[in-house]
């Protein structure tokens, strides 16, 4: 087996690995360069010496949307909880304004009472009664 053949079977295997999310030797981004790395390859070896892997490896990354297979779900699951997130503020925000109008609500009637009760006479069948004086 020559060395040509050496380098593909090593970038079909590395492409295999990013794909599934499995990588040995890179950080496991679906990259050109990350594939190089994984496969243990200089980059130029890639693109110039077997751009027809590179292409099937930006083809197989465009179907995965950028996203190795072992992390789809994880991904799904983080756009889940940032839609959670946002109608959880959203609901967050909403419950603080209300809560804001019932305390302004809550202190104009404690007021108005207060007022009432200040101004407002006994009726005439009941009598204050005073404190007993001490001493």
């Amino acid at each position: 087996m020559g060395d040509r053949d050496a380098e593909r079977e090593a970038i079909t295997a590395a492409m295999q690995r990013l794909l599934d999310g499995t990588p040995h030797r890179s950080t496991g981004a679906l990259t050109v360069l990350q594939l190089a790395t994984e496969a243990g390859v200089k980059r130029w070896v890639l693109t110039h010496k077997h751009p027809d892997l590179k292409e099937e490896f930006e083809r197989r990354r465009a179907s995965a949307n950028g996203v190795p297979a072992a992390y789809q779900t994880m991904a799904a699951e983080v756009t889940d909880l940032q839609q959670t997130n946002a109608r959880l503020r959203t609901e967050n925000n909403e419950l603080r304004e209300r809560i804001d109008a019932y305390a302004q609500t809550i202190y104009q009637l404690s007021e108005r009472l207060r007022q009432i009760e200040e101004h407002a006479l006994p009726p005439s069948n009941v009598r204050r009664l005073t404190q007993p004086r001490s001493g």
